[in-house]
């Protein structure tokens, strides 16, 4: 079955190709996506051309990113979620951002599932619903990132994060 589906993509290449409807790319990076081993990547390979698949959509991607301002407006009016996905550890640390509510990294998934009750009380505040925005936030924008896809791929459309981080944060604070 894989082989067949294999045959196929080889088989659209050349027609791919003859309709500019790619964009050049590293060998490396088809080879990881089609694996060493693949009858794909042989065929790919033997060609000597590396190519790429794009992506069209009539739709606008969203933002996600959200900058100093814009997160300092947000927690003014109150319409917006923040989670800190930093360790508890680093909060009394380093700090945090007024009104957020911490969640590691590594319970993000599930606590995003869990009932609202049991969200309040194992991390103090009202847990986001799928329609919520929410922002979120670490110390330099990797593990926000990060949080952001589990989010998203559990139906949280309105997620962005805050790339900055606590270190954006706090620089912002001073200076201002």
């Amino acid at each position: 079955m894989a082989q067949k589906a294999c045959s196929r993509l080889a088989a659209a290449i050349p027609w791919l190709l003859a309709n500019r409807n790619v964009i050049p790319a590293s060998r490396r990076a088809l080879s990881n996506t089609f694996g060493t081993h693949s009858r794909c990547a042989s065929y790919i390979h033997a060609t000597h051309k590396v190519y790429v698949l794009r992506s069209f959509s009539s739709s606008p991607l969203p933002e996600t990113d959200v900058s100093y301002e814009q997160l300092k407006k947000l927690l003014a009016t109150r319409t917006s979620v923040v989670i800190d996905v930093r360790e508890p550890w680093e909060l009394r640390e380093y700090g945090n951002i007024p009104g957020s509510i911490n969640v590691p990294l590594g319970q993000v998934n599930l606590a995003l599932q869990l009932n609202p009750e049991e969200f309040k009380e194992k991390y103090g505040g009202d847990m986001p619903q799928p329609t919520d925005h929410i922002v979120f936030s670490c110390l330099a924008g990797i593990r926000s990132q990060k949080a952001l896809d589990q989010a998203v791929s559990l139906g949280y459309k309105d997620a962005q994060h805050y790339a900055g981080g606590w270190q954006d944060w706090a620089k912002c604070e001073q200076e201002g």
